[in-house]
């Protein structure tokens, strides 16, 4: 016998005692306590109890390097609402959407000395961003403070009065490594963002520390995990969007193959992010999902191999990443174009190709 039947046979005598000498049967058994409940329950308006929703899988789609210079500020200039073209309806289907902004959000600021490529934007890149169905975007890479303290303050500001969430960037330390979170179909997520890419001059300038504004570094891997491992006690799903690889090459280089095991053994679910210009593979890494590299996706320059792009979109169910869909598509006039037909299932074999040189799985393991 139990301690909890036990417990409750003790009770039971000790009533009825008190029924044969007080009399009170019908007051003392309706002072027995129930069982606890199989099911968590909530009390609603109607005073009955219900039980507690469970979690339903979700969509995330990522697109890779997002910038508004040559012919995207054109069309940022044109009509913020559709500079994105075509693949916002890609976007738009999913419940999360994210991308790599390439840039500082100022009209001023004094550019970065010695820089030979700095992207800036104004305040419409965002309202582009949220009108193309993008919900978060990471500012930490390697053109996010080009125009230095200044150009970081305008972005800063730019952020706060859109109320759109960036992530990997902030006014002190904590802001730049703290992640966005938001809950959808009952799943807890949370996103953070850091670059593994800086030009070395500008590694300690740029790095948030302390009190002092700037990014958030995977340079600095014991304070990104640290922050990984804070997410994770309080989340179904952790995301780290990183900034990371060596422009034009195909595989992930060793310091992406270092880092990604590292994170997902500290909790992180899904480790996605691009630098390199061109797609690299994507897969599993025992149950984590990584994706090494997603490329340009609205960028001024491209060409046969930079201009490959498209949408990764991920089902998740708390930690279980379910299923992996890419969207093929190619760069055109600056902007992601969806591909069909034949050219549609040849970039979907090149796209599944890339994972031979990666080290990761199809299927989680």
């Amino acid at each position: 016998m139990n301690t909890y039947i036990s417990r409750r046979l003790g009770v039971a005598a000790a009533v009825a005692l008190s029924c044969l000498l007080l009399a009170a049967c019908s007051a003392a058994e309706s002072s027995v306590p129930s069982a606890t409940p199989d099911v968590a329950e909530k009390p609603t308006t109607s005073g009955k109890a219900t039980p507690t929703p469970e979690r339903e899988p979700y969509t995330i789609s990522f697109g890779g390097d997002v910038h508004f210079e040559g012919v995207l500020r054109a069309r940022l200039d044109a009509n913020p609402r559709t500079a994105l073209g075509p693949i916002a309806k890609v976007l738009s289907r999913s419940d999360l959407a994210m991308v790599n902004l390439e840039t500082a959000i100022t009209t001023g600021g004094s550019r970065a000395p010695g820089k030979q490529f700095a992207f800036r934007a104004p305040a419409s890149a965002l309202t582009a961003l949220k009108a193309a169905g993008v919900d978060v975007a990471s500012m930490a890479n390697n053109h996010g403070m080009d125009y230095m303290e200044s150009g970081l303050a305008d972005s800063l500001a730019a952020i706060k009065r859109s109320k759109f969430p960036v992530v990997g960037v902030g006014g002190n330390e904590a802001e730049a490594y703290r992640p966005w979170r938001t809950t959808v179909n009952g799943n807890r997520v949370a996103i953070i963002g850091a670059t593994q890419v800086m030009d070395a001059e500008f590694i300690q300038p740029w790095t948030a520390s302390g009190d002092k504004g700037g990014l958030a570094s995977a340079k600095n891997e014991a304070r990104l995990i640290q922050e990984v491992r804070r997410a994770r006690r309080n989340s179904d799903t952790v995301i780290v969007h990183l900034h990371w690889g060596t422009e034009l090459q195909k595989c992930p280089n060793e310091a992406q193959r270092a880092l990604a095991p590292k994170l997902v053994a500290a909790g992180a679910d899904v480790v996605v992010g691009g630098h390199a210009h061109i797609l690299l593979g994507s897969g599993y890494l025992k149950n984590g999902y990584v994706n090494y590299g997603m490329g340009n996706f609205a960028f001024y320059n491209w060409g046969p191999e930079t201009g490959r792009t498209g949408v990764l979109t991920l089902t998740i169910n708390g930690r279980k990443v379910l299923k992996d869909q890419w969207t093929p598509a190619t760069i055109q006039g600056g902007v992601p174009v969806p591909l069909t037909g034949t050219g549609r299932q040849q970039a979907l074999a090149g796209w599944k190709g890339l994972r031979d040189c990666t080290g990761l799985a199809a299927m989680p393991g």
